[in-house]
């Protein structure tokens, strides 16, 4: 069974950087996609970033420039690089992997952007 734990949420300052980690643990012997996605109080879950197995990314529009998805697929390891963080980026933030077309979710990692 694949399980996925995010890690590095907090508190941060306008304009500051954050750096959210997913560590998958299970029989994982590649991926067709995996990635972020983030939830604010009140608002639906949406996409953050996302990295297909052959490296293509798709990013929301609201973070781009700002956020990277690096990955490390020996380790099955995937960050969510936040710069120039705002408010508006305050969510928990999930963990996503798809892999042999099943979704799996992460419990999610709470980040939040405030002075």
């Amino acid at each position: 069974q694949v399980q996925l734990v995010e890690s590095g949420g907090g508190l941060v300052q306008p304009g500051g950087s954050l750096r959210l980690s997913c560590t998958a643990s299970g029989i994982i012997f590649s991926y067709n996609a995996m990635g972020w996605y983030r939830q604010a109080p009140g608002k639906e879950r949406e996409l953050v970033a996302l990295v297909t197995y052959g490296g293509s990314t798709n990013y929301a529009d609201s973070v781009k420039g700002r956020f990277t998805i690096p990955r490390d697929n020996v380790k099955n390891l995937v960050y969510l690089q936040m710069n120039s963080l705002k408010p508006e980026d305050t969510a928990v933030y999930y963990c996503y992997r798809r892999i042999g077309g099943v979704d799996y979710w992460g419990k999610g990692t709470l980040v939040t952007v405030s002075s």
